[in-house]
């Protein structure tokens, strides 16, 4: 997948937004203000999304594009590569994953309202 396309998947989903909290090159994507995924916009070359922690030892074991979070909990976050290794059904797939970590991760008032959007 290439940014644009990254982009606009993450952007779809709902209560989605986009921003650059970090610097100017960190493009992040957040729903209800908690981060899902994050890349580099000048050089992207991979997308950090959070992952289950058993099933990301099992990615990272299939995949040699998919590694511990670059800067952030490796535990709970991988690094996707964006060369070709990984394939894209997979990489959706992940930032659905990640996406509704997140959500679930969110008191039940905001998933509430998140619903409601």
């Amino acid at each position: 997948m290439n940014i644009a396309e990254v982009r606009e998947y993450c952007l779809a989903k709902k209560g989605a937004e986009e921003s650059m909290p970090f610097d100017d090159q960190v493009l992040v994507f957040k729903v209800m203000n908690k981060i899902f995924a994050a890349c580099d916009i000048d050089a992207f070359e991979s997308v950090n999304l959070k992952c289950d922690p058993e099933r990301a030892i099992e990615l990272r074991e299939k995949y040699r594009g998919i590694n511990p979070g670059y800067h952030t909990n490796k535990k709970h976050w991988n690094t996707v590569e964006q060369d070709g290794s990984v394939p894209d059904d997979l990489v959706r797939n992940l930032i659905d994953h990640s996406y509704d970590l997140v959500v679930r991760g969110l008191p039940l008032y905001k998933q509430n309202q998140l619903k409601e959007q």
